[in-house]
């Protein structure tokens, strides 16, 4: 049996028991879970084989391969990675890579020290997965995979002990909870400073979300899709349902059957990350936007807003822009402020550029645009008269639209007269140009569903929408929504709601638990699961700088940097000094109350006397062993003792040891008598050395 001090060379070059193996594996495997939608199928799939390559090596079905296969296993791989990557180095792809080595290290896993190798590479492991994952679920996978690992390197260096798993377990919790109020107390008031600078977590990887890019049919697709695109809490009153339009960005260029931004957003160089955007309390007119990454720099906001934090700015056209691509969670603060005054006319840049038109196409949608032009008093009564015929005629909102080529917008409003939002808004705008009133296409979400408790507002995907702005003199851009005209349903009630006729409600998410919200224990379950993940992510993963020293502006003094470092110095000594009070007292109580280790105690007090070196992590066999070179006649004694005392220890249950029997405890007696008796006999050199 070992004792508490680090493993020598000789015990780490033992074979790996398997208990302990299974439960390296184990570990391995929970902490793949989190980047299970992240790397290309073929990796975790040849991780899963290699790692049970190394479980049949144990069982003795088969051998670990030769220096020369594990080269052409690691070429391979390596050779379709960098096919997999194609030239994107980032952070991401960094991570990916670091999984092929780990996948690579189970086939020429030997010996315990290869245990230790991996257990510290598992360890990393688990903090790289909270670069891609952090939400409360997929922490406590990762620390149940820790856990494993330190369960399994406690069975490693005790694999013989009677009760291992279970002392293992019980060990963990214990200090779990010792160490939990110096934890949380750290996290709440370690200063929190911001990075000077970092890179993108991901490389280019396709995300369920809005593009720049609009073609009729896009924003059918996230129909399809329950994902949360962003959680929104109000300050005030929420606002209805018809007022809820999430802007994100402008489309003003048709191209064929494309729409465009004319003017694509600038190359910015990186910035730091500044996912903290939301700091005490919430006025009326504000509202937090908690929004899951993107991996876009376009932020989403209400009509008439300002910006409230400085992770968000306003740009033009009355959108938001981040410093960089949101490829985390990000925080950010808005306020209403209420329509902004409109300019007195647009500029001749401006009028040419939400008046673009291809030359060609749609001969019939021209036809229609003049003839309601001539029949229409203003720019107003034009755009009554395009509603009004999307309300009287038999036109359909579905998530099922025909496929429409050529000239599209014809197809739509003369012949199927079925479309989804993108349809509709992009022949609406195709409209208004041809009749001259400048017009564009915003992008954006719709709606969104209370959270639990009404605390917050969830927007999924399947909110995502597209309407149209044109403009008028004298009120400046001025919301038109066609599919307000032709499915009112689908603003007030959403998407479930528009399309309930049809059946068409994440009809291809079997697993998607919105798909069944009208059964009230799943909608329950969903929302309270939602909320954790809100106040985890609000109060936990978003505890940054702004969000501590607000807290901390309402405890009494004045609290800075500074003071937030001097007191997390003093609260980490003061954890250690504790530490170390408790840990002797504990020693102390347990010797006086242990008779076995007080005759342990005599013993080592003895062998010194005797002219004995003991050390001060010796087992009782080590010092048996020393006693016997220095006085041969107490070998037998002292050998005896020494297995006596490894017996009670380590063999014997703990409630056994706990309990010595008085049968025991008399023979160790004796056993300890006779050998002070025979090293009181010692040569005369051995009292020299």
């Amino acid at each position: 049996m070992r004792g508490t001090s680090h493993p020598s060379a000789a015990d780490v070059d033992q074979e790996i028991p398997g208990r302990a193996l299974i439960w390296l594996i184990c570990a391995f495997l929970l902490l793949l879970l989190p980047q299970w939608d992240r790397l290309p199928l073929w990796l975790p799939t040849i991780c899963v084989v290699l790692a049970g390559w190394r479980w049949l090596v144990h069982l003795g079905r088969i051998r670990l391969p030769g220096r020369w296969l594990r080269t052409g296993f690691m070429i391979a791989m390596i050779a379709v990675y960098l096919t997999t990557v194609s030239g994107r180095f980032t952070v991401d792809t960094a991570a990916s890579f670091f999984v092929i080595a780990i996948g690579l290290k189970w086939i020429e896993t030997r010996s315990s020290r290869d245990f230790y190798v991996l257990f510290f590479i598992l360890v990393y492991l688990a903090a790289v997965n909270f670069l891609f994952e952090q939400g409360i679920l997929w922490t406590l996978v990762n620390f149940t995979g820790v856990m494993f690992l330190l369960v399994g390197l406690q069975i490693l260096n005790a694999p013989n002990a009677p009760g291992a798993l279970r002392a293992g377990w019980r060990r963990l919790l214990s200090m779990f909870v010792k160490t939990l109020p110096i934890v949380i107390l750290l996290f709440l008031f370690f200063p929190r400073l911001s990075p000077l600078w970092s890179v993108p977590l991901v490389s280019g990887a396709a995300k369920t979300g809005i593009s720049d890019t609009m073609t009729p049919g896009d924003i059918s697709n996230l129909a399809q899709s329950s994902e949360r695109a962003f959680r929104v809490a109000f300050g005030g009153e929420v606002p209805p349902p018809q007022d809820r339009y999430w802007r994100g960005l402008v489309l003003d260029r048709l191209d064929g059957n494309t729409w465009t931004q004319s003017q694509p957003e600038p190359f910015r160089r990186l910035g730091r990350v500044m996912n903290d955007g939301g700091a005490g309390e919430l006025g009326v007119r504000d509202y937090d936007v908690l929004m899951d990454p993107t991996g876009q720099s376009w932020a989403f906001a209400l009509k008439g807003s300002v910006a409230a934090s400085d992770n968000v700015r306003q740009v033009g056209e009355g959108l938001f822009l981040f410093q960089r691509p949101a490829d985390t969670p990000v925080r950010y603060r808005l306020s209403l402020q209420g329509d902004t005054p409109a300019a007195d006319d647009l500029q001749a840049s401006d009028l040419r550029q939400y008046l673009q038109l291809p030359a060609g196409g749609n001969p019939r949608a021209r036809v229609l645009a003049k003839e309601l032009k001539v029949s229409s008093l203003d720019a107003r009564s034009f755009i009554d008269s395009v509603l009004r015929k999307f309300r009287s005629e038999a036109y359909y909102y579905t998530l099922r639209p025909p496929q429409m080529m050529g000239d599209s917008i014809d197809q739509l409003l003369f012949d199927a007269k079925r479309g989804f939002c993108a349809h509709y808004a992009g022949a609406t705008t195709f409209l208004l140009r041809v009749a001259g009133i400048p017009a564009r296409i915003v992008v954006g979400y719709q709606g969104g569903e209370p959270g639990a408790g009404g605390e917050y507002l969830i927007v999924r995907q399947y909110d995502a929408h597209a309407w149209v702005e044109a403009w008028l003199p004298g009120q400046g851009w001025v919301r038109v929504d066609p599919t307000a005209a032709i499915a009112p349903s689908r603003i007030d009630g959403g998407l479930r709601e528009a399309v309930a006729e049809e059946g068409s409600f994440l009809e291809n998410s079997w697993g998607s638990p919105q798909r069944y919200s009208d059964i009230p224990l799943v909608q329950w379950a969903s929302l309270q699961l939602d909320r954790m993940n809100y106040q985890w992510q609000r109060w936990v993963v978003g505890y940054q700088g702004q969000t501590q020293m607000d807290l901390l502006s309402r405890l009494p003094g004045q609290w800075g940097l500074k003071e937030l470092g001097y007191f997390s110095a003093g609260l980490v000594a003061f954890g250690v000094l504790v530490g170390a009070v408790v840990s002797a007292l504990r020693q102390r109580a347990r010797f006086r109350q242990d008779p076995v280790a007080r005759l342990v105690g005599q013993w080592r007090q003895a062998a010194r006397r005797s002219g004995v070196d003991i050390q001060e992590g010796d087992t009782p066999l080590q010092i048996a062993e020393r006693v016997a070179v220095v006085s041969p006649a107490a070998a037998g004694p002292a050998r005896t003792f020494a297995r006596a005392l490894y017996n009670h220890y380590y063999v014997a249950t703990e409630q056994e040891a706990g309990q010595a029997g008085r049968n025991d405890l008399d023979r160790l007696r004796r056993l300890l008598k006779t050998a002070r008796k025979q090293m009181k006999v010692v040569r005369p050199s051995a009292r020299k050395t």
